[in-house]
Formats: structure tokens, sequence, C-alpha cells
């Protein structure tokens, strides 16, 4: 742990080690958007059940937390519950690798493979049916 704060209000520096190290039965600790929540007593508390949260100690919850959408008040709730920030330093330990996008090529196909091929084909079926079918 950083000792970077003071009585006078200076952020609390905490690193993602000591952030894992609150992770345990009797502590648990999450970081959102680089602040940290101890939830410790939160936990029985919590509306979709303390495993919840349990699942998400010891690391980043932002993905998990912002997801599910929660109201304005559970956020001004969960202020209450921070205990200091992630170390800037620890920042691009918890980063997600950047979503790769799937992008199709554009195929310029020619127009006998739109309108000849299965031009061909139905005249094909109907002269096949004409030949199969009795005569009236």
């Amino acid at each position: 742990m950083d000792e970077n704060s003071t009585n006078d209000g200076a952020i609390q520096y905490y690193r993602l080690t000591d952030v894992e190290q609150r992770n345990s039965f009797k502590s648990t600790w999450i970081i959102i958007n680089h602040k940290i929540y101890d939830v410790t007593t939160f936990l029985e508390e919590h509306p979709g059940g303390e495993e919840v949260l349990r699942e998400q100690g010891g690391g980043d919850a932002t993905e998990s937390f912002e997801d599910v959408g929660h109201s304005s008040d559970a956020r001004e709730m969960a202020k209450d519950m921070v205990v200091g920030e992630l170390h800037p330093d620890d920042w691009e330990k918890i980063a997600k690798p950047p979503e790769s996008v799937v992008t199709t090529v554009h195929e310029t196909t020619s127009w006998w493979s739109n309108w000849l091929i299965p031009g061909l084909v139905a005249a094909m079926v109907t002269i096949m049916y004409r030949m199969y079918t009795p005569g009236e």
C-alpha cells in the first residue's frame, strides 16, 4: 500500500496486489473504474447475492458493474464504499485487450453468379418438370 494519503483528504492509492490480498471471506475489495471499493459489509445486502461480489473480489469488476446497468441509487450507495484508487502504475495490468472487430471483405461478384446460374437452374428444373410429368 502506498502511503500517499494524509488526513487532509488526499487520495489513498493501493497496488493491485493489495486489492488481491483483500479477497477473502473476511474482506472483499473490488475495482470499478480504477476506484477501489470495500464491499465486505455490503455482501449480504447485495440484491444479486454475495456470490456475485465474491466472484469479482480482488480484481476489476468494471465490466460486470456496467453491464448490469446499476441505478443511480446504487452508484450513489457505492460512493460510501470507496477506500481509495488503484495506483496508476497498475492500470495497464487490469486493462482489457481491445475487442477484435470482425469485418467482412466486400466481395465484388459478377452478374453471372447472381443471375445466370440461378436462371440456368430454373430453366433445367422447368425442362425436367415438363419431361417427367404426363401431358394432358
